[in-house]
């Protein structure tokens, strides 16, 4: 059995107990879920709320009635999810109330507790990357079996990786691969309850859904013995920075107007991987981003604070890869990199390699490749020129021969005017 199939789904709850939430909090995320979306019916309560209608959302529409916070003025559909409910002017009132403390109105959230067990059950300690998946997740990449044997220990090792060298040699893509191999899907929450507070979790842009809780593009009602929709099943998360990472993306972002919570990057990331690019590029020192990581990378857990300063402990099941053009020397000192168990140099193309590369991309660009003229580009503006080959040149050569061509309206080729051109507005001395 595959570690796909072996996932441990979440499944709906069976009663008001099990959801984590008292039935007080389930009526008022209702009464806050019928102020923002005005009118709904008991079946787009159920759809806005994802917790079951038997028996937690009707319990909680029931005390809404009892303490005319809600009517019943009409019907759109059949049954009793057909009913339609809204809000009383007392019910107004007070969801106004509970709008000021927190106004989020949507899925309902599931606790720390449960989010905490459920991102230890697909820790990436438990899910390893095997050599055929690796390979498979570099098919598109010239990369030699020693960099392979090296990477496949560190994407299992689930912890931290320090990939370095020069630049334009694919330290981003091999990174990016490492979570491509990671061929399993997670569950990510819609939100955690904290202390009473909502922190927001699943995130469209970082997080990747794979078909869940759908028939015909149509949303399924969650039903008990169904799997939890509280839970987005997804892709293992992927979340790439660069020079605009600050620490303040580190920590809970607290939103003033919605009075809920954004779950800080690294929270994002669990079970999955977050790359730091161009490390040592940030604006902060990376001394600075080192030390934010000392206790998460020792401990798996990380502790985030709320806005009155109480520190609520979240898990850390992350991998964290730096990624450097930098001398790891001008970076980091002896006891960090202890810490980073995988340490692998990313070096520039042997010349079998480039050729390898070159061709590729002239399949992929659809230039004619030619003996002749590789060792034109070669001799003359490597060789005579004493510039080392980086994996990314012949992707941006041809794409400087294909626009230098369609300009002059000739077919690209590899051809020695055309390349003197690429190469002379492509390449700068920094001498």
């Amino acid at each position: 059995m595959t570690e796909k199939n072996e996932l441990q789904v979440p499944m709906t709850p069976e009663s008001v107990a099990k959801t984590g939430m008292t039935l007080n909090q389930i009526a008022e995320l209702i009464l806050r879920i019928l102020y923002a979306r005005n009118d709904l019916t008991a079946q787009e309560i159920v759809q806005e709320i994802l917790l079951p209608y038997e028996p937690v959302v009707r319990e909680a529409i029931e005390r809404l009635l009892k303490e005319q916070f809600i009517g019943r003025p009409g019907v759109r559909g059949i049954g009793e999810m057909g009913f339609v409910y809204a809000l009383t002017q007392s019910g107004a009132a007070r969801a106004r109330e509970l709008m000021d403390f927190n106004s989020y109105a949507g899925p309902a959230p599931v606790t720390l507790a449960e989010y905490r067990a459920v991102v230890e059950r697909q820790a990436l300690a438990k899910r390893p990357v095997d050599e055929a998946r690796l390979r498979q997740a570099v098919k598109s990449m010239v990369v030699s079996d020693e960099l392979l044997e090296e990477l496949g220990p560190a994407a299992n090792n689930g912890r931290s990786i320090f990939l370095y060298g020069p630049p334009g040699n694919g330290k981003t893509l091999l990174a990016e691969a490492i979570s491509v191999a990671q061929d399993y899907e997670v569950f990510v929450p819609h939100a955690i309850q904290v202390e009473g507070h909502i922190v927001r979790v699943f995130d469209p842009l970082d997080h990747e859904p794979v078909a869940n809780g759908t028939n015909g593009g149509q949303q399924l009602l969650p039903r008990r013995g169904d799997p939890d929709q509280r839970w987005v099943r997804c892709r293992p998360p992927m979340i790439v920075v660069g020079g605009e990472l600050t620490l303040e993306m580190l920590e809970l972002l607290y939103d003033p107007k919605s009075k809920t919570y954004e779950a800080p990057l690294q929270v994002k990331a669990n079970n999955g991987t977050f790359i730091i690019d161009d490390f040592g590029r940030q604006r902060l020192e990376p001394r600075q981003l080192l030390n934010r990581w000392m206790v998460p990378l020792e401990k798996r857990v990380d502790y985030l604070p709320l806005m009155r300063g109480k520190k609520v402990e979240f898990p850390f099941d992350v991998m964290i890869v730096f990624s450097t053009n930098l001398a790891p020397k001008d970076l980091v000192d002896e006891a960090f990199l202890r810490r980073i168990r995988h340490k692998i140099k990313v070096g520039s193309p042997t010349p079998e390699q480039f050729r390898e590369i070159f061709e590729r991309v002239c399949r992929i660009c659809g230039v004619e490749f030619n003996e002749a003229g590789y060792a034109y580009l070669v001799a003359e503006h490597y060789q005579k020129a004493g510039r080392a080959f980086r994996a990314v040149h012949p992707r941006d050569l041809l794409d400087q021969i294909t626009e230098i061509a369609r300009y002059q309206g000739d077919k690209p080729a590899l051809e020695p005017k055309l390349i003197d051109r690429a190469c002379h507005s492509y390449f700068v001395s920094l001498q």
